[in-house]
């Protein structure tokens, strides 16, 4: 039976739970790039089967955070993913931050080991620094997802290299993310 990956492009293209702004570009672009290139890389891999939260750069999920947060877990958890991963973008008043991390709902977890396993890989596809995996059950996709969850900070948008560096780049994200999960699940690459 094949692994169900759930992804999460964070944030809609606009309001309701609009995402980040910097450097002329969108957190809610970024991601929604990124989600569609790992889906393709999954989609090739007979051993995934996978669903994203928005199918077209347009989709607008919901009428108010809460909503859109909801409809997310929600569509997740109906699908019975094996694991649900929510791509975004980190900023910054540091311009000059930079690196990917991820977060999880504990330590103890599948989840974590799953969010350490991505960072390690997507910081080896960029080059960008490893900042780590942090514990933080107080965000909702987190708490209200039921297979192990990660919310996966890609880099800044703040940072005007690092920027431009995910805006056209967004293949060798998906690439590490990917790297990732095949190390997760113990698959060849």
């Amino acid at each position: 039976m094949a692994i169900k990956i759930f992804i999460d492009q964070g944030h809609n293209p606009t309001n309701p739970n609009a995402g980040a702004e910097g450097n002329g570009l969108r957190e809610q672009d970024i991601t929604y790039a990124v989600g569609v290139a790992l889906a393709d890389l999954l989609r090739r891999n007979p051993n995934f089967d996978v669903l994203l939260s928005r199918n077209s750069p347009s989709e607008v999920l919901g009428t108010s955070n809460a909503q859109s947060l909801n409809i997310r877990t929600t569509a997740a958890n109906n699908y019975g993913a094996d694991a649900f991963l929510s791509i975004h973008v980190n900023a910054s008043d540091i311009t000059s931050a930079t690196g990917s991390e991820a977060y999880v709902f504990s330590r103890n977890s599948r989840a974590y080991v799953l969010a350490e396993d991505i960072v390690k890989n997507l910081t080896d596809a960029t080059g960008y620094p490893n900042r780590g995996v942090f514990v933080r059950p107080s965000l909702y996709v987190l708490r209200n997802t039921t297979m192990p969850a990660v919310l996966i900070e890609l880099g800044f948008i703040t940072n005007p290299g690092e920027a431009e560096f995910m805006r056209d780049n967004s293949a060798l994200y998906a690439r590490g993310i990917y790297n990732g999960l095949l190390v997760y699940y113990g698959l060849e690459n």
